[in-house]
């Protein structure tokens, strides 16, 4: 099953991966958070990083989520991709966090185009419902 690693400004990734213990009533196996904090030091959340992945990795393959791309955690998650075996996607978002841990089990790069495409669709405009009793005009 495909490891999830979560790299993120602080608390973002503690708080998408508490999100999913509450929509699947536990956590999550093979699913993890590193928050960076500011002024952290990079090398040593890098660290931290790949240890991690190497918790949540089975061997089937791991996918890095980040937040902003370009920013500290960003930058941390490029150092953990490797190519066939970890996937690193930015724009980290819940739909897209619960949409990876319910496909895991799709080949990697299937669940890497699964996942691009869904978090495009998550953002959308919801336009108000009409209003309720007779037109005012």
């Amino acid at each position: 099953m495909i490891g999830i690693l979560v790299v993120s400004h602080e608390p973002l990734g503690t708080a998408l991966i508490r999100c999913t213990r509450h929509v699947f009533g536990r956590m999550p196996l093979q699913l993890a958070a590193l928050d960076v904090v500011p002024d952290e030091d990079p090398v040593a959340a890098t660290s931290a990083a790949r240890e991690l992945l190497l918790r949540i990795n089975d061997g089937s393959g791991a996918i890095v989520l980040t937040d902003v791309f370009g920013a500290t955690p960003s930058r941390i998650a490029t150092e953990l991709a490797d190519p066939y075996r970890v996937e690193v996607l930015t724009g980290v978002n819940l739909p897209m966090l619960l949409k990876a841990l319910n496909n895991r089990r799709y080949p990697l790069d299937e669940l890497v185009d699964l996942l691009v495409d869904s978090g495009r669709r998550a953002v959308f405009r919801i336009d108000p419902p009409p209003p309720i009793g007779p037109d005012p005009a």
